[in-house]
């Protein structure tokens, strides 16, 4: 697996960087879960999903019986957008040679989110009708399983997102063994 310098400069969102944020949990895990960038407190923490999200997901796995050492946790990109706001395509090009060697030679990998679902599947469209489905993208010349679900803070009001969510780590933990 290959990481980016801890001086990385491939994109502007070094600019606002505290931290990077590198993957956390099993890093020879199976299955690989990717969210779409990491926010405030990934940026301070320099972990993926320890703010309001990584709580809700920490939550959603419990209710499951998986633990989250079991698996390996990454994002998009490695460094904190602006306010928040979800990834350019630039910004996730910049960083997807990174992705893609975390990625590689793993069984599943768990789409969190719109912009990790548009950048690992190239969908853009609504999430219902590709939630738990099961797809198949190519990471370095292998075809690897992807099921896309909702981001934790889809689950915030959505109860709906929420179920999904559960369904899909469930899902995980059963065919996978974890």
């Amino acid at each position: 697996m290959i990481s980016p310098d801890k001086d990385c400069r491939l994109c502007a969102l070094c600019e606002g960087r505290t931290n990077l944020v590198l993957p956390s949990g099993d890093l020879d895990s199976p299955v690989v879960l990717v969210g779409e960038a990491p926010g405030e407190n990934e940026d301070q923490q320099g972990a993926p999903f320890v703010g309001r999200a990584g709580q809700i997901l920490n939550q959603a796995m419990e209710d499951v019986g998986l633990e989250r050492s079991r698996v390996m946790i990454t994002n998009t990109v490695k460094c904190r957008p602006p306010n928040n706001r979800d990834p350019e395509q630039s910004e996730m090009a910049a960083c997807r040679k990174y992705l893609d060697s975390e990625l590689s030679g793993r069984k599943a990998i768990i789409g969190l989110g719109k912009s990790a679902i548009r950048d690992l599947m190239g969908y853009e469209g609504p999430m219902g009708p590709v939630v738990n489905t099961r797809q198949y993208i190519e990471i370095n010349g292998e075809r690897i399983l992807f099921i896309p679900t909702y981001h934790p803070m889809a689950c915030v009001y959505r109860k709906a997102a929420r179920e999904e969510l559960r369904r899909t780590l469930a899902m995980v933990k059963e065919e996978f063994g974890l």
